[in-house]
């Protein structure tokens, strides 16, 4: 028999954990991977050899006109995907390693912290060292970032694979850097960007067939984006071509082959990401949140009444 406090806490553990199952669009889905490519314009996705994304593409819904933060470079984009506000509101607003030497961190709550205080495991893998932002102490499980400001596609994809092999979590963002490179220093859809992507794809895929293999497949939504496109050998503010994201959802009782152009009222933005994943888990977002959950991912009759009141729903 268990101690009394000991059975308290334990009662109170599963009335958690019904309560979360019972708010969740599909209730067998209890982890979300987010999968981000550096400086993936979309028409840039679509001429490149991405089999593993197109596959992606057929047997999900998707956006190729997704748009990112205004700014439209790496870390305050990447700081808005993954707190669902605008730059203004998480204060993340430089875009180099000042992170790495001393404790900056945004001033909005990440995915990260969400999922932390409900109970989830969390893990982040970055082919950039600017991303310690989001390495707030007993907020990740398992996070990895390189020691120099950058790394290869290779070396993360290794470390991504060996993190979701000994530990599965629940909540897991993954940042390939490769195209970025590639682009400024060869040019946006150059055939060395391009290459650039055709490996990232090749590495997709083989974290894919990581959750098949871990059986995991069948209770995982797969999230896929970009920070920001690029033209030339750079990108930023003011120009359509770096503003536009390819946005991709696929897993269990996502609808195949949607293109969310269908809905003509509706406009992705990274902020959304955020507020999907959160959708998708159960999760409650803090207050003040500016992205929405992309609730057209899922059939109608699959949709739950009442979205979290607190955020504002894509029509």
């Amino acid at each position: 028999m268990k101690p009394p406090r000991l059975a308290f806490v334990f009662c109170l553990f599963q009335c958690f954990a019904a309560l979360a199952q019972t708010t969740r669009p599909m209730p067998q889905v209890d982890r979300v991977l987010i999968i981000s490519i550096d400086g993936l314009r979309p028409d840039v996705l679509m001429r490149a050899n991405t089999r593993t994304l197109h596959g992606l593409i057929e047997r999900g819904s998707f956006s190729l006109w997704a748009q990112t933060v205004p700014v439209a470079i790496t870390l305050p984009s990447h700081v808005s995907m993954l707190t669902g506000v605008s730059v203004r509101k998480h204060g993340i607003d430089f875009n180099d390693e000042r992170a790495t030497t001393q404790p900056i961190y945004p001033r909005a709550t990440t995915l990260f912290e969400v999922a932390h205080q409900a109970g989830l495991t969390t893990a982040l893998v970055t082919g950039k060292s600017k991303f310690a932002v989001f390495t707030r102490p007993g907020v990740i499980d398992w996070a990895w970032t390189p020691e120099n400001s950058k790394t290869t596609d290779a070396e993360v994809a290794d470390m991504a694979g060996a993190i979701f092999r000994l530990h599965k979590p629940q909540v897991m963002f993954v940042h390939f850097p490769g195209g970025d490179t590639a682009g400024h220093a060869f040019g946006w859809d150059s055939p060395e960007q391009l290459s650039a992507y055709a490996g990232i794809d090749d590495a997709i895929g083989m974290i894919l067939r990581g959750l098949d293999n871990s059986g995991l497949s069948q209770s995982t939504i797969v999230i896929v984006s970009a920070d920001h496109g690029g033209s030339g050998r750079t990108h930023g503010a003011n120009d359509p071509r770096s503003l536009y994201i390819p946005w991709i959802a696929a897993g269990p009782g996502v609808v195949q082959g949607q293109d969310l152009t269908r809905f003509r009222e509706l406009t992705i933005h990274t902020e959304d990401t955020f507020a999907t994943a959160c959708y998708i888990l159960g999760l409650t977002p803090p207050p003040g949140v500016d992205g929405k959950p992309i609730l057209q991912i899922f059939p109608r009759k699959e949709l739950l009444q009442d979205a979290p009141t607190t955020l504002p729903v894509g029509e």
